[in-house]
């Protein structure tokens, strides 16, 4: 089997002179470059190929974001493998979605770091349990945030118009010739949407920063 060929950009001299020696005796692996500047990879790579490129994220001045897109634009078959003391949950999520092929925490045993290199190689996602919690965090977060930024569908408007006239579920329900159940889930689509457990947080929401679109007219369905 041929050798990994490893680039490491971390911007921590001690960090990366300590992880280069540490791989170098790996059998498997070949260091081929350490850098502490992201812009060196990108002019070096050309005469000096790669399989798997190990990026801090925090590189300074020189951040991660931005480099893994220019890095697979050049060449699309390169793995990157975030190895970091910590991401937050938007910057995992933008990291992997930029292409970046997993994340390690450099608190981890080095037998782990190892393995994830050995399974980006091969075309696989590697994800600390950490890693993972950010990613399911963010993406929930993002799909909320999207949720809020929805117009209302036209039986949430005339919901949130019951709500707003001061009727109960049960008048809300008779009114639009729903069953009381239906109205329940519709108000907790409405509660979801505004980020509030109550009907009196609701109303405030509702007139204080969605007058101009939740209280007007929508005929979607």
């Amino acid at each position: 089997m041929c050798e990994i060929r490893i680039v490491i950009v971390d911007d921590h001299s001690l960090f990366r002179e300590g992880l280069g020696r540490l791989l170098e005796t790996t059998p498997g692996l070949s260091v081929v470059g350490k850098y502490a500047n992201p812009d060196q990879v990108i002019s070096t790579l050309s005469r000096t190929p790669a399989d798997v490129v190990l990026l801090d994220y925090d590189l300074g001045d020189n951040r991660a974001s931005g480099f893994i897109a220019e890095l697979k634009a050049r060449d699309h078959k390169i793995k990157v493998l975030m190895v970091t003391a910590g991401m937050s949950d938007t910057a995992t999520l933008q990291m992997m979605e930029a292409g970046a092929s997993g994340v390690c925490l450099k608190q981890s045993h080095p037998d782990r770091l190892i393995e994830a290199i050995h399974k980006v190689a091969n075309n696989e996602i590697w994800l600390d349990s950490d890693a993972v919690r950010s990613l399911v965090s963010a993406r929930s977060a993002r799909t909320e945030q999207m949720e809020r930024g929805r117009p209302l569908t036209k039986r949430q408007g005339d919901v949130l118009r019951g709500i707003l006239d001061g009727l109960t579920n049960k008048e809300i329900a008779w009114n639009l010739k729903a069953s009381e159940s239906a109205i329940k889930a519709v108000i907790q689509e409405l509660f979801q949407k505004a980020g509030v457990r109550t009907r009196s947080q609701l109303v405030r929401i509702a007139i204080e920063r969605h007058a101009s679109d939740w209280l007007q007219p929508n005929q979607e369905e």
